[in-house]
């Protein structure tokens, strides 16, 4: 039995997942039967071809490398989130998304893609990653679903308005294939979401383009707000501000009793946990929810703030 998770965020929660992967191998005896970490996903900023949340900053090489080093020697991939929608054909060059690429190809690391178009040119140059199928291409219907895991892609995320299409899910040919978004902040059946990872994928691409042109400079958000009010109308979104015990009342949300009483035995074991651009306690609580016994819950949550701690990522006072 597996139940292989994929953790947000290896830039911005470098630090948290790295000491999560430690204690994991270190103490088994809180964890649920099973439970691995299957990869860290995210993009390293000013990323252009990044899709699915606005991530600024500025990462350096010498981090980029570190990253990469620090998770694949201990067997975890990183899996690029390039699932920007708004790609054109001139953004395929984009200099820091290929020299991250160039570091990161050594056969072991994955992408996550949306654009047709750059897929096609990830496939064509960097032949040794594996490819993953967004869950942001909005796949609903169970026919193309179908389809779309018998393609050449590595693994499939699944809509999570399909969580429980009970349905549609019995009738996937390869559901080991297959990944479930678990913790969705997300309304279920949101009519704005395909428009949503659109802004997104334009905010993406000014703040790189910001970068590349003024890469000492501030970004200027309320410049942008003045210039691109087109772009801005899902930042006030209330979803994304959602708890862990808010999302357990959305229908989409999976628990993790769900997950190793009903999705293991169906025979899925690829779980997404979201939350790259999430606080770091609102991460802990997921990571204690989804994986950790219940009944290790709370000394295993005390162990892993004293690691936490003991590594800088946190600051408890005495």
């Amino acid at each position: 039995m597996k139940a292989r998770f994929h953790l947000p965020d290896f830039a911005g929660h470098f630090k948290l997942n790295l000491v999560f992967v430690e204690f994991l191998r270190e103490c088994p005896q809180y964890f649920r039967e099973g439970v691995e970490v299957a990869s860290v996903y995210g993009a390293f900023p000013p990323s252009l071809w990044n899709g699915g949340r606005t991530q600024g900053g500025i990462c350096d090489k010498t981090f980029i490398k570190s990253v990469i080093k620090n998770f694949n020697e201990r067997g975890i991939p990183l899996r690029f989130t390039f699932t920007n929608p708004m790609l054109e054909k001139k953004h395929l060059d984009d200099n820091f998304c290929n020299m991250v690429m160039h570091l990161a190809d050594n056969g072991m690391n994955e992408v996550i893609v949306l654009s047709p178009l750059l897929e096609d040119y990830i496939r064509k140059n960097y032949p040794n990653y594996k490819v993953t199928s967004s869950t942001c291409k909005r796949i609903t219907n169970q026919e193309q679903l179908c389809a779309e895991v018998e393609k050449d892609y590595h693994i499939v995320v699944i809509d999570y308005d399909l969580n429980h299409d009970f349905d549609t899910l019995k009738k996937i040919s390869d559901k080991k294939k297959c990944e479930l978004l678990v913790n969705a902040c997300c309304n279920p059946n949101c009519q704005m979401r395909t428009e949503h990872y659109k802004v997104v994928g334009m905010q993406q691409i000014i703040y790189a383009n910001h970068v590349k042109k003024y890469h000492d400079m501030p970004f200027n958000v309320e410049k942008l707000k003045r210039e691109h009010p087109e772009i801005l109308r899902f930042d006030e979104c209330p979803c994304t501000e959602r708890s862990l015990f808010e999302m357990v009342n959305l229908k989409n949300h999976i628990s993790p009793d769900e997950i190793w009483n009903t999705y293991i035995p169906m025979g899925f074991e690829q779980f997404k946990i979201e939350g790259r651009t999430a606080e770091t306690l609102h991460l802990i609580e997921h990571y204690m929810y989804y994986m950790v016994k219940p009944e290790c819950k709370d000394q295993a949550r005390y162990e892993f703030l004293k690691w936490l701690s003991q590594n800088g990522v946190i600051t408890v006072e005495e």
